[in-house]
């Protein structure tokens, strides 16, 4: 008997609830249309909020040169004020055809990236700098330029290209401790 009345009553019931079931998420989902539409002229709707951008994706590809973000960290990591130049490091390399390695390396080897230079010459690369000369640049784009023009007109013209070979010229008094520094700070820049 007692399975009859259970039988009969979820016969009855389960039609009822089912309908009710439908009838609250329709009067949800009409809410929720409601809701977020003000007002509708015309084809013109007006959101009360904005719709969302989820599950959407967008791209923006943006082409940089990945060695002025090398030599940016290697000056960034070193706490350089060259650290701003980056961009000009590379611009000059390519504008006079020079590895873009070898000028931040020089300026660590001659003066810890420009943290251990003669007052006010913001010559970071020891160039022209000997005895009680010093060679002064207006500022360190200038100096980049100047330096960078000189490797290159000086030194690779006349097939003077590595570290080693730049020495002979550059500081020719060094036991080779200039090309090895300029190897190692090269290679970090890899």
């Amino acid at each position: 008997m007692r399975k009859l009345i259970f039988g009969t009553t979820f016969l009855f019931a389960a039609p009822f609830l089912l309908v009710f079931l439908l009838v609250g998420i329709l009067a949800l989902y009409v809410h929720h249309q409601t809701s977020s539409v003000v007002a509708q002229v015309g084809n013109t709707v007006a959101y009360a909020a904005l719709p969302t951008a989820q599950n959407t994706m967008a791209a923006e590809i943006i082409e940089s040169d990945g060695r002025i973000e090398k030599i940016r960290q290697f000056l960034t990591r070193y706490g350089s004020p060259l650290e701003p130049y980056a961009a000009d490091i590379v611009e000059a390399a390519d504008k006079y055809d020079l590895d873009y390695r070898l000028v931040p390396s020089i300026a660590m080897q001659e003066s810890n990236l420009c943290k251990k230079i003669p007052a006010g010459s913001n010559n970071c690369w020891g160039y022209g700098i000997y005895g009680g000369k010093v060679k002064h640049f207006k500022d360190f784009k200038e100096g980049i330029y100047t330096v960078t023009e000189g490797l290159s007109k000086n030194y690779k013209q006349n097939g003077l290209v590595t570290p080693n070979q730049i020495m002979a010229v550059y500081t020719p008094s060094s036991n080779g401790s200039w090309a090895h520094g300029v190897n190692q700070f090269m290679g970090e820049l890899e």
